[in-house]
């Protein structure tokens, strides 16, 4: 068996997956069946971590139990002991199905002093193994089925070993997804083959519209061909009613307005239906284009007429439907990827060393990103009704600023970020029309399209107040620009770009080079009533961070804090006496404020 030697350099353990990951996806999209390709995602685990067995097992017809139905160095027997007399019952105690039902990994060091295990103990001596770790298959938000690799002595699963799992049964998936997707096109064209007087044709449809995905021909060969198929005009385009192809007359096609309006009940097969629309007048047919998790991943219109669509029209729109999953399956599978190599490349240039490496150079040149110029860092957050926004809210916004960024050269790198969007706009004037040469405007485009994603999500950007041309740069400048974030969003200020110098002093002490200086400064101030607040249970720095907040009067602190203005005045006199100052003074005011204000985000980044 061959495995990833741990010695290898990075970059050579990057192409050692990239190569693998790239065989198993040619897998999932060819002509092999859906047995060749869970065989596959088994032995490419195998091969890429090192294990002595791997199986990939998924529920049965039933839903009953989860069966092995790929595998790699298990025998044929241990494979026909668990599915026949031992299978793994979802309604049992086993580390499969807790990881199928949880949707997270489980790892067991020694099977041994297991005793949910004990049903499998003696096909497990017999294969001879004594380590067990599985993770879930998720394609969207279904569960495949499970990941399971095997090591024959005790083995403790470190969270590195279990991550690496993780990420390839993560493309395991979608590959498996895509499989199935072309396994249900293949029994489609068999029962096709079984009309005798429509084989040939029902052929060429399938031929014609696989040959478009094959040669890259994207949506719009899907929809030129399928236009030409039915003889009507076609548009296809997404839950969010953004067009992704036309063609044909498009003056004979539904507009945004009115795809909008229409009301599309959610058919039960990719057949076309009749629409009605706003005016209760039923003048387009719509049929709908599903990925794994059956939702809605595209529509393709097309006008009714009142001649009906014949049999082999209708089969050719159930083609196009099944093509185009697999068309949008593609985009995202390539779109993962891609946002994933973004990631790494920036989260190694955020906290890498001293001196960006060659490699990390190549790696940056090889995306279209020139590291060799200044840029500006802009980090961004979503929020709806002033709560941070979800995961998937996230990830449609970053392809949008992958969208927008995409025509530019050199390239900004964009890429999600310790729950942030992170842009680096590389700042230059010698390009007109193909740069940016302002932080400013770089910032105020990506804040605009991270608020394109939905009417009701607010976006916030900060950018640093300078180019940087190196990593310790890059990294001081996201730290600087990530706390001016935090302030700004604590402060209540959304869907805006923030400048450090929008936010005064706090502004500046947010550019220490030192970012414990920070700390320190917050500690120094706030001190003696924080070691108060801890050990007497009183709330003396939120009663003065309220009495800012009310303009330095107490009767609107108090009745703030509910309390009355005589316990108001009886704190502040507590923090006069524990800090030595005077509250009225202007510079003590400025003073606590800022600490009050950097307390909370004095470490961000």
């Amino acid at each position: 068996m061959t495995t990833v030697d741990s010695g290898r350099q990075p970059g050579a353990e990057l192409l050692t997956w990239l190569s693998a990951l790239r065989a198993l996806s040619s897998a999932a999209t060819s002509a092999a069946d859906l047995q060749h390709v869970l065989d596959q995602v088994a032995d490419t685990a195998r091969t890429l971590l090192g294990f002595d067995f791997c199986g990939v097992l998924t529920p049965d017809p039933a839903g009953e139990s989860l069966v092995i139905t790929g595998w790699s160095g298990l025998s044929a027997d241990y494979v026909e002991h668990v599915n026949t007399d031992r299978p793994v019952r979802l309604d049992g105690g086993s580390p499969s199905k807790q990881a199928f039902q949880s949707g997270r990994p489980v790892a067991i060091r020694d099977i041994a002093g297991e005793p949910e295990f004990t049903p499998w103990g003696g096909v497990a001596r017999e294969q001879g193994y004594r380590a067990i770790v599985c993770v879930p298959l998720i394609a969207g938000a279904e569960v495949l089925g499970t990941l399971n690799g095997y090591y024959t002595p005790v083995h403790t699963f470190t969270d590195y070993e279990i991550e690496r799992l993780a990420l390839l049964a993560n493309h395991a998936a979608i590959a498996l997804t895509s499989a199935r997707r072309l396994d249900q096109l293949r029994q489609l064209n068999e029962s096709l083959r079984e009309q005798r007087d429509a084989l040939t044709r029902s052929e060429q449809i399938h031929e014609r519209l696989l040959a478009v995905t094959l040669r890259s021909g994207g949506l719009s060969g899907v929809a030129a061909v399928l236009a030409e198929l039915i003889g009507r005009p076609v548009l296809i385009d997404d839950a969010r009613n953004v067009v992704l192809a036309i063609a044909g007359d498009d003056a004979a096609l539904p507009n945004a307005t009115w795809r909008a309006a229409a009301v599309v009940e959610p058919p039960t097969s990719s057949a076309p239906v009749p629409v009605t629309g706003p005016d209760d007048d039923a003048r387009y047919c719509v049929s709908i284009a599903r990925l794994g998790d059956d939702a809605t991943a595209a529509r393709i219109w097309f006008p009714a007429t009142e001649s009906e669509l014949d049999a082999m029209s209708v089969r050719a729109v159930e083609h196009a439907s099944m093509v185009i999953s697999l068309e949008l399956l593609r985009m995202r599978t390539a779109a993962e990827v891609e946002h994933r190599l973004r990631g790494e490349l920036l989260a190694d240039l955020l906290g890498g060393g001293s001196v960006i490496s060659e490699q990390v150079l190549q790696r940056a040149q090889r995306l279209g990103h020139d590291l060799t110029r200044p840029h500006v860092l802009i980090v961004g957050a979503l929020s709806i009704a002033g709560e941070p926004a979800e995961s998937r809210i996230y990830q449609r916004s970053l392809s949008l600023v992958g969208d927008l960024v995409r025509p530019y050269a050199p390239r900004p790198l964009s890429a999600m970020h310790r729950g942030n969007i992170v842009t680096m706009w590389p700042i230059t004037e010698d390009e007109p029309g193909r740069a940016i040469g302002s932080g400013d405007a770089a910032a105020a485009l990506v804040q605009r399209a991270m608020g394109s994603v939905a009417r009701n999500v607010d976006a916030t950007v900060t950018v640093s107040a300078d180019p940087v041309d190196s990593t310790p740069s890059y990294a001081e400048a996201y730290r600087t620009a990530k706390g001016a974030l935090d302030i700004a969003l604590r402060a209540g200020r959304t869907n805006t770009v923030v400048q450090l110098a929008d936010l005064g002093v706090v502004g500046l002490l947010l550019q220490l080079e030192d970012s414990s200086q920070l700390a320190a400064f917050a500690r120094r101030t706030l001190g003696p009533l924080l070691d108060y607040d801890s050990s007497h249970h009183t709330d003396l720095l939120d009663t003065l961070r309220t009495y800012f907040a009310c303009r330095n009067d107490r009767n609107r602190t108090a009745s703030a804090l509910h309390i009355h203005p005589n316990t108001v005045t009886q704190r502040l006199r507590r923090v006069e006496q524990l800090c030595g100052v005077e509250l009225a003074e202007p510079s003590t005011t400025l003073q606590f404020s800022a600490a009050l204000t950097v307390h909370d985000v004095a470490t961000a980044g």
